[in-house]
Parts: C-alpha cells; sequence; structure tokens
C-alpha cells in the first residue's frame, strides 16, 4: 500500500503560499478559487496536498 497523502491546514497552506493572509484564502474558497478541500465537525479546513499541488499546477497552466 501507497504512502497516505498528508492533510494540510489553512496555516500550512499559507506558509507553502509564502505570505497570503488568511482572509484572501477564505475569499477563494467563497468565489471557487481555492484548492479542494473539506471542512471538519470542528468547522476548520483541510486540503490534500496532492490536491493542493494540483492545484498549484492550474495556477501555471493559467500564467
Amino acid at each position: 500500500m501507497g504512502k497516505r497523502d498528508e492533510l494540510m491546514t489553512v496555516p500550512d497552506i499559507l506558509t507553502e503560499l509564502g505570505g497570503v493572509f488568511v482572509r484572501t484564502f477564505y475569499r477563494w474558497r467563497e468565489i471557487g478559487k481555492a484548492p479542494k478541500g473539506f471542512k471538519l465537525p470542528n468547522g476548520e479546513i483541510r486540503v490534500y496536498r496532492s490536491d493542493f499541488e494540483a492545484w498549484l499546477e492550474t495556477l501555471r497552466e493559467a500564467a
């Protein structure tokens, strides 16, 4: 069996993006421009690293 996909928190994502504000990230979610993710019962967001990396690739292609 392969390695499990890492779950990223919002702070993890913001660190990877190097300076994006938390409000910006949540705005991207509101308008459908953020990486695919899901909300835990406590309201926290998680994103699989593979989905985050795929989302970054779409930004590269659009640039």
